[in-house]
């Protein structure tokens, strides 16, 4: 981090805080010394990160939905953020498919929700809108898509995060271009880390057989994704938000934070990996039938971050599978899980 001072008593804003990639950021940010609201539904797991660290002991919670756009509006000018990271989404591709107009309206809608309440707001100065990889057209190539690369989106969860994107650019043309606040968005790829219990998704469907010693059940063992652990690109959303702050128009772009191309690797290369470190009878299978469709590659060009930004990712899969072994095994055995969260942060930036 260039200036960890810049962050004391910063006022930000986090739509999403009670989520596991925006537990995580609070836990972060706070340690540096913001001052932090946080704009969220109830944790969407149980048990859930937010509530194993007792987050809301140390950062300012409201519990409201982002589709609200009155109490979304009243909170933001009751607390005058300075920063302001956007995570407040439907996170899942299979429940998209479950619930497309719910998807839509958190993500396309809330988003739209947060933008007017900004409009109305003069403090703000720095915005950072989490979309996802998954807003590019697909076309399962083997390079990186780049932040100029088409949208797209094939399920619902997908094309709501393009929508976002466009979204994103249409403010930032039509009311932000001449005003102080600087919006940018951020487009990550699969992240893993301790404390996600998320339904669906591999690593804690994982976390979960292994805590009950059961098989591991995969639907798509030669998908390949690009893995990371969630402080790479929190870490860059991080340095960008500062960076707006400090620089405006410069950085109010798109991001690309995705992993190093060492780091994509099959589901089942992930699964029996995980599996070997976790030890004992830990062991997986293959379930057959039709599923939805999910893409089979993905990958991001992060070139313009690592220029620009000077982002460069720390810790490969292999490290980043063992923080989370270490994470799952100091809550299985009990251990304050806000310490092991800090000490993690710590290892991180050392």
């Amino acid at each position: 981090m260039e200036d960890t001072s810049f962050w004391k008593n910063k006022r930000v804003f986090i739509t999403g805080h009670t989520g596991f990639k925006g537990s995580w950021l609070s836990l972060w940010l706070h340690s540096l010394g913001a001052i932090i609201t946080g704009y969220a539904l109830d944790p969407p797991t149980n048990p859930s990160l937010f509530k194993l660290c007792n987050l809301d002991e140390i950062i300012a919670s409201i519990n409201a939905d982002i589709r609200d756009k009155q109490a979304l509006s009243r909170v933001i000018l009751d607390t005058q953020p300075e920063v302001i990271f956007h995570m407040a989404a439907q996170p899942l591709v299979r429940y998209s498919y479950l619930k497309p107009l719910e998807t839509y309206e958190t993500n396309v809608m809330g988003t739209a929700n947060l933008y007017e309440s900004i409009r109305e707001c003069k403090s703000v100065r720095a915005v950072v809108n989490v979309t996802s990889d998954k807003c590019y057209q697909n076309n399962e190539w083997y390079w990186g898509y780049r932040e100029s690369d088409q949208l797209g989106g094939y399920d619902p969860y997908s094309a709501s995060k393009a929508c976002s994107e466009l979204l994103t650019a249409s403010y930032r043309n039509s009311f932000f271009n001449d005003s102080l606040v600087a919006l940018a968005s951020v487009r990550a790829g699969n992240v893993i880390g301790g404390g996600d219990w998320a339904l669906d998704r591999l690593v804690p469907d994982c976390i979960r057989s292994l805590l009950n010693n059961e098989p591991i059940l995969i639907r798509n063992p030669n998908a390949i994704r690009p893995w990371q652990h969630v402080l790479e690109p929190l870490g860059g959303y991080i340095m960008l938000a500062e960076q707006l702050y400090k620089r405006g128009k410069e950085f109010a772009e798109a991001w690309n934070f995705g992993s190093d191309d060492a780091d994509a690797k099959t589901v089942e290369w992930i699964v029996s990996t995980m599996c070997q470190k976790w030890g004992g009878v830990a062991d997986f299978k293959v379930i057959q039938g039709n599923h939805p469709h999910e893409a089979q590659y993905l990958k991001l060009d992060c070139s313009k971050a690592k220029i620009k930004l000077n982002w460069h990712t720390k810790w490969n899969v292999e490290r980043s599978i063992d923080k989370v072994i270490e994470w799952t095994r100091a809550y299985q055995h009990g251990k304050n899980m806000r310490e092991v969260c800090l000490s993690q942060i710590e290892c991180y930036n050392s």
